[in-house]
């Protein structure tokens, strides 16, 4: 009998499951294409080609930034310049790494009418999108910082670039969605190097005001400093005046309020306690010094303050959501009112008075109030902000360590923080605040060794998130005894320098101040 030989069964080759499943994403992803590319938008066949021209490069995003710059808005600023390193990280990563990782060719644009493809589409590789990452990092880096009504059409704008990087054949859907993927993803790291700021600080609400409120501005009483905001220099001439304009904006809206302007050699805490002493509600229209004068006389007196910006920083308005007169009047039409801390420094003896100072934002020691005294003995010949410039140079070229005791402990301070209320920035020299109403000091030291580490310290200023820089030292704390060792102690409160006895004391005021707020704080 034959032997038979049986051959084995010839297998069909089954498909992995990840790689039929990349056939169908890459058939969804053609599908998609060919219907979004042949469909004609009535009205969009001119637009859509056109934006997305002017996004090459990032130029519309570019221009938008310094759109956003160019409003002098503090919050719109910090929104430029996210997006703007948001893009500065997304770009690269898209271009240099993703298209050259999976080199996906372009997709076949027969379908697309020529009305979208006058211009030469682009030859390098598809996959991910770099308009849409540039897109997508610039709208998510503003929203971060932006309000709404601002981040909305920005986002509506970046999303209507990357329809049209389908729309006009050059890109598949797929490619898109990464690279819009991987720009929000660059925004959202932006806030590992630099914090999102939240918009207002949060505030205990105090009962609404109603009794200091006239919808005529009666029984308001505003104090204004007409130097606050003042750059000094050649251009100062030929720009109107912060504190003139928010003047004519309050005598238009409240003309039954009582406007005081100081005098240049008028004493503002008299003023200002005069003021309070016959109003309902203080208003004060200047910068962070002329709040913290006008944040005792409304103590001492019980009233309400109302605080109207016109200075540089305006650290205090920004906190509690105020960054210009019209919305200073809006809060206080409102009558909603919160209560915040209020720091103060005293004289522990030597000082038969033991007059407290105040502070709403913060008291420093040590370099800073050198850096100040330089820049007001510049700022009238050149300008408050190349003043600043200047003096931080030389600043840091000459300052020397404080030699200080801080609750009992000896150190030598290079700079030395101490923040009303804890603020949500790390560093050295921190700029925003979750909270005014949580009863603490915020305190934070550069500590030196024997020799002082300019360079080292510095840098701890201007890249406050570094933790790791030797003789940093943070910690919070409701009360805080300060020596110094050499004599009287040099100390800047909200920006303003003054000199005290060699032994101070800090402490706080918790929910003392009532302030008008937005009805967006608290």
């Amino acid at each position: 009998m034959r032997s038979r030989t049986v051959l084995p069964r010839r297998r069909e080759a089954v498909p992995e499951p990840r790689y039929d499943l990349l056939r169908r994403l890459g058939r969804a992803d053609r599908w998609a294409f060919d219907r979004v590319a042949a469909a004609r938008l009535r009205g969009l066949e001119y637009v859509l080609p056109r934006l997305s021209r002017f996004a090459d490069h990032g130029v519309l995003w570019f221009t938008a930034a310094g759109v956003l710059g160019a409003t002098g808005r503090p919050r719109l600023r910090r929104a430029a310049l996210r997006g703007s390193i948001a893009i500065a990280v997304a770009s690269p990563a898209v271009n240099v790494l993703g298209k050259q990782a999976f080199r996906r060719k372009r997709p076949v644009v027969d379908l697309v009418p020529p009305i979208r493809i006058r211009w030469k589409l682009p030859t390098s590789h598809a996959f991910p999108s770099g308009h849409s990452a540039s897109a997508a990092a610039f709208a998510a880096g503003v929203a971060l910082e932006a309000p709404r009504r601002v981040a909305a059409p920005v986002a509506v704008t970046a999303a209507a670039v990357a329809f049209s990087r389908v729309y006009t054949g050059a890109h598949y859907p797929g490619d898109v969605l990464a690279g819009a993927g991987i720009g929000a993803l660059a925004a959202l790291g932006t806030r590992l190097a630099w914090p999102a700021r939240p918009p207002v600080a949060q505030v205990a609400r105090a009962e609404d005001r109603a009794d200091a409120v006239a919808a005529d501005g009666t029984g308001l009483v505003a104090v204004v400093n007409p130097g606050s905001g003042a750059s000094g220099g050649a251009t100062a001439a030929f720009l109107p005046g912060r504190p003139e304009l928010a003047i004519e904006l309050l005598e238009r809206e409240l003309p039954a309020a009582e406007i005081v302007r100081l005098g240049p050699d008028e004493d503002a805490d008299k003023v200002l306690d005069e003021a309070a002493g016959r109003a309902a509600a203080l208003a004060v229209i200047g910068g962070d010094g002329t709040v913290n004068a006008g944040a005792r006389a409304a103590l001492e007196h019980g009233v309400p303050l109302l605080v109207v910006p016109t200075g540089t920083f305006d650290h205090f308005a920004r906190a509690i959501g105020v960054e210009s007169a019209a919305e200073a009047i809006a809060a206080y039409r409102s009558g909603r009112t919160g209560r915040v801390d209020v720091s103060y420094v005293t004289p522990v003896a030597g000082d038969p008075a033991g007059e407290e100072r105040l502070f709403l934002n913060t008291a420093s020691l040590g370099a800073y109030t050198e850096l100040v005294v330089r820049r007001e003995r510049l700022e009238k010949r050149i300008g408050k902000w190349p003043a600043l410039a200047v003096a931080a140079v030389r600043t840091l070229r000459h300052s020397e360590p404080v030699e200080l005791t801080v609750d009992g402990r000896e150190l030598r301070v290079w700079l030395a923080f101490v923040g009303n209320c804890g603020y949500g920035s790390r560093g050295a020299a921190p700029t925003w605040r979750d909270r005014l109403d949580d009863g603490w000091l915020d305190v934070r030291m550069i500590a030196t060794g024997r020799r002082s580490p300019r360079v080292r310290a510095v840098a701890a200023v201007l890249a406050g998130h570094l933790r790791v820089i030797p003789g940093y030292r943070a910690w919070r704390a409701t009360g805080l005894e300060v020596v110094s060792r050499s004599g009287d102690l040099r100390l800047a409160r909200d920006g303003e320098v003054s000199s005290l006895p060699a032994a101070v004391r800090f402490g706080k005021h918790a929910g003392a101040l009532a302030v008008f707020t937005p009805v967006a704080a608290g």
